[in-house]
């Protein structure tokens, strides 16, 4: 019970700290785990996902920052193809809708 009453002799400021750190801890590590679940093996820097679970838990706040920091590699950068004009667009959807013109020739 030694516990509770060093926590009762804490000014009221010090609780809020207290508790706010929590929630930061509680925070970071929810993130952390989801991220590593949803993340595939070949974007993590030590390819085994059990690693980082004992990581992120036994290290308290610093391991859930130290796998936001150090234990990703970046997602692979995806080409897009160019859009048409958004007029091009535009006429093809007017076309659709309402079917093609008869001065469709002279564009």
């Amino acid at each position: 019970m030694k516990g509770f009453e060093a926590l009762a002799a804490l000014p009221a400021w010090g609780l809020a700290a207290l508790g706010v750190l929590i929630v930061v801890q509680v925070v970071l590590d929810v993130f952390a785990f989801v991220d590593l679940y949803r993340r595939p093996v070949d974007q993590l820097t030590i390819s085994n996902k059990w690693i980082w679970v004992a990581i992120i838990l036994f290290i308290s706040t610093l391991g859930a920052i130290l796998y936001f920091v150090v234990g990703r590699k970046p997602a692979p950068v995806v080409e897009v193809a160019p859009q048409r004009p958004a007029t091009a667009r535009a006429e093809n959807a007017a076309d659709a809708l309402y079917g093609a013109r008869k001065d469709a020739e002279s564009r």
